[in-house]
């Protein structure tokens, strides 16, 4: 797991498979995946099955703001152990380039850092 994402236990021990349903799931502006994009800033998961993604866009006018949060919850509803998703969209902090991962650098053709 990215070291700026913040992920409880519970989370943590599902982490392969939240990572693997998030990078299936594309900015179709920068056509990159949310995970390696840096749009995740906390994953939490509850004693109940919920699981609480905080999010946050590249920017307020975001083309799919609508459509990440529905494809992030019909992606983490496949994964045993998690029976309710909520999605939190957050503009605070602001989402940076910074975020963006090592892979999704090269992937985009910036420098790896």
């Amino acid at each position: 797991m990215r070291d700026d994402i913040k992920i409880n236990d519970r989370a943590l021990a599902l982490q392969n498979q939240i990572i693997e349903k998030l990078e299936k799931v594309f900015d179709t502006d920068v056509e990159l995946d949310v995970y390696n994009l840096g749009l995740i800033y906390e994953i939490n998961l509850d004693e109940t099955g919920l699981c609480k993604i905080v999010m946050t866009f590249t920017d307020t006018a975001c083309d799919c703001a609508e459509s990440l949060p529905i494809e992030i919850v019909a992606g983490l509803k496949q994964i045993e152990g998690i029976k309710d998703i909520k999605v939190e969209v957050t503009w605070s902090p602001a989402w940076k380039i910074t975020r963006i991962s090592r892979y999704g650098r090269i992937a985009l053709g910036l420098p790896p850092r």
